[in-house]
Order: C-alpha cells, then sequence, then structure tokens
C-alpha cells in the first residue's frame, strides 16, 4: 500500500510502499522518515547566540558546496562524475534550505564557488569539502543545547559522511 512519508530533517514528502533508506531530498537517514501523520518536524526554533552562529556558518558551507557542486556537474570531463555531482549539488541545496527555514530567511544566497574540469580535482576537492563540513558539524552538535538543532547537525554529520565515502571510492 502506498503511503506518504515525511523526512523529520528537511520536512520533505515522500509517496511510497515503504521508507527510502535516505531521504531524496537531503540524503537523512531512513531513522529520520517516517509516516507523515506521525512526524514531528519543526523549523521555528529558538536559538541561542552560539546555534545561530553555527546554523549561519552551516548556511554558507552549503551554499558555497550546493555552488562547486552544480559547477562540477556542468564542467567535469566524466560522464559519472556529472551525474554524481548534479545529486550532491541538491543534497547541499536542500541542506542550505533547512537552515534556511530554521534561520527564518525568505530565501538563499547563491553561492559562486568554482570547479575543475578534471573530474579527480573535483572529487579531491569534493573529499576536502565534506571533511571539513563532518568536523563542523560534528563540533556544532556537541556545542548545542536545542535537541532540534543537534539533531539536524547530527543527521547532516550522516549524509556528509556517505558523500566522504563516495569521493573515496571513486579517488581509489
Amino acid at each position: 500500500m502506498v503511503k506518504l512519508w515525511r523526512c523529520e530533517i528537511c520536512g520533505d514528502p515522500y509517496i511510497g510502499e515503504c521508507p527510502p533508506a535516505n531521504c531524496p531530498f537531503c540524503g537523512a537517514k531512513a531513522k529520520y522518515i517516517k509516516e507523515s501523520k506521525n512526524a514531528e518536524v519543526n523549523f521555528d526554533v529558538e536559538l541561542n547566540e552560539k546555534d545561530k552562529k553555527n546554523a549561519e556558518y552551516a548556511l554558507k558551507v552549503e551554499i558555497s558546496n550546493a555552488a562547486f557542486y552544480f559547477c562540477a556537474a556542468k564542467k567535469t570531463d566524466g560522464p559519472e562524475g556529472k551525474l554524481l555531482f548534479k545529486a550532491l549539488g541538491k543534497v547541499e541545496a536542500e541542506h542550505a534550505s533547512v537552515w534556511r527555514k530554521i534561520l527564518k530567511l525568505d530565501s538563499v544566497p547563491e553561492g559562486n564557488d568554482q570547479c575543475h574540469v578534471e573530474n579527480k580535482e573535483n572529487l579531491e576537492d569534493s573529499h576536502a569539502r565534506e571533511t571539513r563540513a563532518i568536523e563542523f558539524y560534528s563540533k556544532a552538535a556537541s556545542e548545542s543545547e536545542n535537541p532540534r538543532v543537534k539533531q539536524i547537525f547530527q543527521a547532516f554529520v550522516e549524509v556528509e559522511t556517505d558523500h566522504l565515502h563516495l569521493s573515496e571510492e571513486r579517488l581509489k
């Protein structure tokens, strides 16, 4: 039977017989995907000064990474790389959207990060970007006293770790 599912991280709905292994929008693990009527999604959270600063920085990271990945999807010299970077760009853009909602902004500013033509160089850049994101998100999660903000940072650590593994596999 087809059901309506909802990701508790990004809030986006998904229609299917069962929940996906990862949110098709933000990449969150299946544990965050619930039947819509049971999903708890809240972006109206009070941010203390540290969480606000970390969320603002996270927004910049995601805008930067999305712009880089969309650039790489257009320019990279490998067909699989084009697909990979397009998919990663969409996920990073969704992450930026989550932070936009948390920060109560009307829109997400556009990024203008550059990329390379060589697929290997883009994969190396991707690896560095994902490593930095994981380190920052882990630190931000440990610093947060807000359960919702902590949950988002922790979920994004998992997603970015998956992205890191994608680049590592391709760099071998």
